[in-house]
């Protein structure tokens, strides 16, 4: 059967920016390839039937690398808990190549655990197995929460064995492929800072322009004798954009309880997607000083920290955009990061909690306002799982419907302890009147609040528990059933 993905139609759009933004690179060579994992809702949304694709299809294009090239480790700087680093780079993977999903958008096809590269910085440029698996959770676990994220194609095992850390034992290796819309980065940007650069600035800001907003291009045409004031317009309204991305992408990690762990600007993309998953974490219970990193001393990048950072983050990205655009309107553009956050936010919690929401940028819903503080508040006096309450949540609703009484709502986490009775009854009758006010206004919600109930939460999240779970199951048995069967529960396309 011959292997279409090595006949894919890839497009050279980072390659035709020129050498200045990335070095060409060879792949390493494995001792062995062995498919671990592939994600065929992935390869449908490329246009190819899995049922065309092989397994050793995959290990052949995403392990052994054949037929494809310029391999490309991209260039970039960054700052590292507050840090600046001037000797970043793609370290231990490449940009693969570029190309045109069934919608039209381009999406990267990048390795992670693919070799060394000029910015290994002494690193093997490897991946361990139990890395690969842990940004497939994340990932797929991220997707199914309606959150803005990279997802994984596929994971090989490669048969050679690592060193890491204080590990009293080799670990297995793996290379993974992540599809993401981009894999330029604020880094990117602040490289060129870096080098007082600011015509390759200019000139990847217009790519990313003219081929991740082309709605900004078509609204701002650059035409003879308006050159210069229209590149600016265009350069104000993708930060103004990517302002908005980036809230409404941190809104999105808050509701799923999600902690990055690593939010340098090196891991901030350009298009405001969540990517490359290190020591996240997942919360157990509600703690806004949770830390997913355990080298993260000072709490930085503590959960409820991520809205500042990521803010903070946007503002450092004004310091290389100021070589080319005034600095009060990209002020003014970063002052509606705090409203259009509070708004999102509210709106994936209101989802996740069953209850409508308008999704709208000047939503003045005041009753969900009201829902999810007491939700917060609940969570906050009651010692039970984050995802745990949600899924109790949607649990009870699908098995007794909603209630008509809000006596009828038992506390939705029944293993533990019990809920102060105050808290509970304020949260509790909030969300019935919620409820019964959507029903009453439209008899179709009674459905929807159940759906929206099973849609935006997960039977079992991935607290580290679960992950080390699987894990164990992989390590000691090399049984991959647990984490397989996990990943139908949460799928989605």
């Amino acid at each position: 059967m011959t292997n279409l993905l090595l006949a894919l139609n890839f497009e050279p759009q980072i390659e035709s920016l020129g050498s200045e933004y990335w070095d060409v690179v060879d792949a390493a060579r494995f001792p062995r390839t062995e498919l671990r994992f592939r994600n065929d809702a992935l390869l449908r949304q490329l246009g190819i039937e899995p049922d065309a694709v092989e397994d050793h299809h995959l290990e052949q294009a995403y392990g052994c690398f054949e037929a494809r090239t310029p391999l490309l480790a991209l260039r970039y700087h960054g700052y590292q808990f507050g840090t600046y680093n001037p000797l970043l780079g793609d370290g231990r993977g490449f940009l693969y190549g570029q190309l045109r999903d069934r919608f039209g958008q381009l999406q990267d096809l990048g390795t992670k655990g693919s070799g060394t590269t000029p910015w290994s910085r002494g690193g093997d440029g490897r991946l361990t197995l139990k890395g690969g698996v842990r940004e497939i959770i994340a990932s797929e676990a991220l997707h199914r929460l309606g959150v803005t994220t990279s997802r994984t194609l596929c994971l090989v095992e490669t048969g050679e064995k690592l060193w890491r850390g204080d590990e009293p034992s080799p670990t297995r290796s793996s290379v993974m492929m992540r599809m993401a819309r981009t894999h330029l980065r604020f880094g990117t940007c602040e490289r060129l800072l870096h080098l007082r650069d600011a015509q390759s600035l200019k000139r990847l800001l217009r790519h990313v322009v003219d081929v991740y907003y082309p709605q900004i291009a078509a609204a701002y045409p650059v035409q003879e004798g308006n050159a210069a004031g229209a590149i600016e317009a265009q350069l104000l309204a993708f930060y103004a954009e990517l302002v908005e991305r980036v809230a409404r992408l941190t809104a999105e990690w808050m509701a799923a309880g999600f902690t990055h762990g690593v939010l340098n600007t090196d891991n901030m993309s350009l298009l405001g997607e969540s990517f490359d998953y290190g020591p996240f974490a997942f919360l157990d219970q509600w703690e806004p000083g949770f830390t997913a990193a355990y080298f993260d001393q000072t709490g930085l990048y503590a959960y409820g920290r991520q809205p500042g950072i990521c803010h903070n983050n946007l503002r450092l990205l004004q310091e290389p955009l100021a070589m080319l655009l005034p600095r009060q309107p990209m002020e003014q553009s970063l002052e509606t990061f705090a409203p259009i956050y509070q708004s999102h936010y509210r709106a994936c919690m209101q989802r996740r909690l069953g209850l409508p929401s308008r999704f709208g940028r000047n939503d003045n819903d005041n009753g969900g306002d009201d829902a999810v503080r007491k939700t917060l508040a609940l969570l906050a006096a009651w010692p039970v799982g984050y995802g745990a309450f949600f899924a109790g949540l949607a649990a009870q609703i699908s098995t007794k419907g909603l209630p008509e009484e809000p006596e009828a709502l038992l506390p939705v986490v029944l293993d533990g302890a019990e809920p102060a009775r105050k808290v509970w009854l304020d949260w509790r009758d909030r969300w019935w009147t919620q409820q019964r006010e959507a029903v009453s206004a439209e008899p179709a919600e009674a459905q929807a609040i159940n759906a929206r109930l099973q849609r935006w939460n997960l039977v079992k999240t991935p607290i580290r528990s679960v992950i080390e779970e699987f894990w164990h199951a992989i390590d000691q048995y090399d049984n991959w059933q647990p984490l397989q069967t996990w990943l139908k529960t949460i799928s989605v396309e």
